[in-house]
């Protein structure tokens, strides 16, 4: 019996030979200096001026990292920053955490601390004026931001716009992050390609790509990653019980790495052997629907008019309308950057308009319901002359990689 031909750059090798070849690709990157968060705080204090805002307080997460530089994840235990409008900046942690928090501080100023057996939200009341108001940022579980509000004396307000507005543009610094994570991703997924082999199962290929990912120098390894083979690639985030490999199988590898704190996240779909012509067809349309959205977006574009261009293409090729299988099922596509997922996003109903500095992914993933998936991402950032790829989108379903 004949051996199947394989699509170009798929099969053939093994993990130990891949992981050998694979060397740093992220040793050279810097992290955000300093006086960028100065700068961001600055912005941040005049947007709250010109709201009537005296305060917002910055909850652990990405938003407390934007602007102060403080990698610090949420948890029960109150941590995050009071930020005035006046220019006073007050840390706040739990006690027994100070030494641990002080390493991680990239901005010299107070830090006010809470006993476990101490009201914390009375500490951050107390770190305010009276009668002045407060807004939240707005990944302040709810929880938490019921305690603020009830602890604080003043008028409450909305900080999303005032705190995400400015995180939607990137500067050159941000912009060289990403593009260094992005480009390595796509070495990753050029290993883990020739790594398939009939039978192997998405856990195997799971680990080897967090293992590339380290190699590459992530220090985390891979931040996500989704492997699929077959009919399941046409359930966009994955089974509950993945199957393993077998010839003619459509592959959906999705994964992402992050390098300080800046975010990689690209989609490689092909076929393990000789695509079929159905399989074939569908490859064609996601590419030229990825293209329609690619073309779409010139600045001050509506982010909705990106998704209805990738689905006018979708409907000229008879998939579709809208979100019917066979389809297109979600948004085009999405911010990134501290974030995997971040606003604005390329879907109906964002009104956002395009502006230098903003980043998408471009994902207008087409599933056919029993047969396959192929989602094709790839992501870009917006100039005064329109988009720019960070990583070349996949050339062809014979040779993906080119």
């Amino acid at each position: 019996m004949a051996e199947m031909a394989m699509t170009r750059g798929v099969g053939g090798s093994d993990a130990a030979t891949e992981l050998s070849r694979l060397s740093d690709m992220l040793g050279h990157c810097r992290p955000i200096p300093e006086a960028t968060f100065r700068r961001r705080l600055d912005g941040l204090r005049e947007r709250m001026r010109e709201a009537g805002i005296d305060a917002i307080w910055l909850n652990a997460g990405s938003n407390l990292t934007y602007y102060t530089g403080l990698r610090w994840p949420a948890t029960e235990r109150l941590v995050g920053a009071l930020v005035g409008a006046e220019g006073d900046l007050s840390y706040v942690g739990p006690a027994f955490e100070t030494g641990t928090l002080e390493s991680y501080l990239r901005l010299d100023a107070p830090l006010a601390v809470w006993d476990e057996h101490e009201d914390p939200y009375a500490l951050v009341a107390s770190l305010g004026r009276a009668n002045a108001t407060l807004a939240l940022s707005p990944d302040t579980p709810l929880v938490t931001a019921n305690a603020l509000n009830n602890a604080w004396t003043g008028p409450a307000a909305d900080a999303a716009g005032i705190v995400l507005g400015a995180r939607a543009r990137k500067d050159a610094d941000e912009l060289a992050l990403m593009q260094a994570t992005k480009t390595a991703t796509i070495e990753v997924h050029k290993a883990a390609a020739r790594i398939l082999r009939p039978g192997i199962s998405t856990a195997e290929v799971t680990e080897f790509i967090h293992a590339a990912h380290k190699k590459i120098g992530a220090p985390g390894g891979s931040t996500f990653c989704i492997v699929l083979f077959g009919p399941d690639t046409a359930f966009p985030h994955g089974v509950a019980r993945p199957k393993a490999l077998d010839e003619g199988d459509m592959v959906l590898i999705d994964t992402g790495c992050a390098m300080h704190g800046y975010q990689s996240d690209i989609t490689r779909s092909y076929v393990f052997g000789t695509p079929t012509d159905r399989q074939r067809k569908i490859w064609d349309a996601e590419k030229a629907c990825q293209l329609a959205a690619f073309d779409a977006a010139r600045i001050g574009t509506p982010c909705a008019d990106v998704d209805a261009a990738a689905r006018a293409e979708a409907e000229r090729r008879s998939l579709g309308p809208g979100y019917a299988l066979p389809g297109i099922p979600h948004r085009t596509g999405h911010g990134i950057g501290l974030d995997i997922h971040e606003g604005p996003y390329l879907v109906g109903g964002d009104t956002t308009p395009l502006a230098p500095g903003m980043c998408f992914s471009n994902e207008p993933m087409i599933c056919v319901p029993g047969e396959f998936g192929i989602r094709l991402e790839d992501h870009f950032y917006m100039t005064e002359d329109g988009p720019r790829w960070f990583t070349a989108p996949s050339k062809s379903i014979d040779d993906p990689f080119g």
